[in-house]
């Protein structure tokens, strides 16, 4: 476990960006490639800081961190493809 309490209080305001603003952005389509780049990397440091990139497996025997994984892979893949055509940038 790692010691959180030597990390900076205004981190805070980062994961408030990064796991409310952003991911409206993103269902929004407004500016959803700048916004999936910083969840993307919100969920590295959340891997990091909950499970110190270890690919351990769980007690059923899945990834230990699948969830974050997956909202990591999601978020890289939106800022490749970016937001579509219903987006409200193109409109």
């Amino acid at each position: 476990m790692r010691k959180l309490s030597s990390l900076p209080q205004f981190l805070a305001f980062g994961v408030y960006i990064g796991e409310l603003i952003a991911p409206l952005f993103i269902i929004l389509g407004l500016y959803a490639r700048v916004a999936a780049v910083i969840v993307a990397f919100n969920m590295l440091v959340a891997m990091y800081l909950a499970y110190g990139f270890s690919f351990g497996l769980a007690k059923y025997g899945g990834l230990a961190m699948e969830s974050p994984l997956i909202f990591f892979m999601m978020a890289i893949s939106i800022a490749f493809l970016g937001s579509g055509k219903f987006s409200i940038n193109n409109r």
